[in-house]
């Protein structure tokens, strides 16, 4: 298991960069609300505990995984400013094969846009077998997977900038 024996919500601080200047945008899936919500506290959190600042950081809703695909296209579209978008969401496995064809459409419709746009988009979205492992990784025993995912955003926001000409 990849989180086993790591804390999701663990950083170094002397490596990250300041995030200050840097404005991120937030999609969430309202699907599973009570793990994407912790997400989406880790990621909040994390940005501010680097430097981000509160109005730096925008925050739309979108009714499922699914969705998170159009929500951050449109966010990337319409907030010009952003120096990294981070998709959170959980798709938990159930007993039909909707649960891969959802994950491997959100996996990819991600990929896509972090080829197609300037704007990185940072992967949050939980795909566990179960709900015990989603709280688990939503600001239970392995940490928290927002958190993770709002510094892969300041990395990728720094980088972004590096690479300006």
């Amino acid at each position: 298991m990849a989180t086993e024996n790591k804390n999701l919500s663990h950083y170094d601080k002397a490596t990250i960069p300041n995030a200050k200047n840097f404005r991120f945008g937030i999609v969430v899936s309202e699907w599973n609300d009570n793990i994407t919500e912790g997400l989406f506290q880790g990621a909040f959190d994390a940005i501010l505990d680097c430097g981000g600042v509160k109005e730096n950081i925008v925050r739309w809703n979108v009714p499922g995984s699914f969705e998170l695909i159009y929500g951050c296209k449109k966010m990337q579209q319409s907030y010009d400013m952003l120096d990294a978008v981070i998709a959170i969401g959980s798709v938990i496995q159930g007993e039909t094969k909707h649960f891969d064809f959802v994950c491997d459409g959100v996996t990819q419709g991600i990929k896509d846009l972090n080829v197609q746009s300037d704007i990185p988009v940072i992967f949050c979205v939980l795909t566990d077998n179960n709900m015990q492992q989603s709280i688990d990784r939503s600001g239970g025993k392995h940490g928290n997977k927002g958190s993770e995912a709002a510094i892969a955003a300041i990395k990728m926001a720094q980088l972004r900038e590096d690479a300006k000409f």
